[in-house]
């Protein structure tokens, strides 16, 4: 049986180990937290809440934010900063633009940012990488809608806006 100075001990000896969770974790959430209001109300769609994550190791960090929005449709609106945005927008440096008879991948410059963008015909899905510095992109994946309207609603989130928020 534990006596009451043991319980004690082992109370007091947690502490540090919970306030290191609990710091780690309100860290994380102001990470992404500055994130959460560009993931805009979008007319005619059905908004879900925004949700993000952070993490931190050693030489690598990670920020996400995104959000999923539904009508008959559906689409996925993120932020993401860190090595996971870098290796995504290596398709934006190419200046690369392909057709075929399933879909195509083009890329441009739009209000000053390059910007990738895909589409499957089959089914009308595909994303849009706008690409902020070389290591944050805001993305919109859609599923059910053409690209042009996929394009329009991209450019209601504040891509200047996003790219500003971004941590130094």
């Amino acid at each position: 049986m534990i006596d009451r100075r043991h319980a004690i001990r082992l109370s007091l000896a947690g502490l540090p180990a919970a306030w290191l969770v609990r710091s780690s974790t309100a860290r994380a959430e102001q990470a992404f937290a500055r994130f959460i209001p560009f993931l805009v109300d979008l007319d005619g769609w059905q908004g879900k809440k925004p949700d993000g994550m952070s993490m931190e190791m050693p030489g690598n960090s990670m920020i996400t934010a995104t959000r999923e929005y539904h009508r008959d449709a559906a689409l996925t609106a993120s932020i993401i900063v860190g090595a996971a945005a870098q290796g995504a927008l290596a398709a934006t440096k190419t200046g690369m633009n392909i057709e075929t008879s399933d879909g195509r991948m083009s890329t441009s410059t739009i209000d000053g940012l390059p910007v990738t963008r895909t589409f499957n015909f089959k089914d009308k899905s595909g994303t849009i990488l706008v690409a902020l510095s070389t290591n944050a992109m805001f993305s919109l994946s859609f599923n059910g809608i053409a690209d042009d309207e996929a394009l329009a609603l991209a450019k209601k989130f504040n891509w200047k806006a996003i790219q500003a928020a971004q941590p130094k």
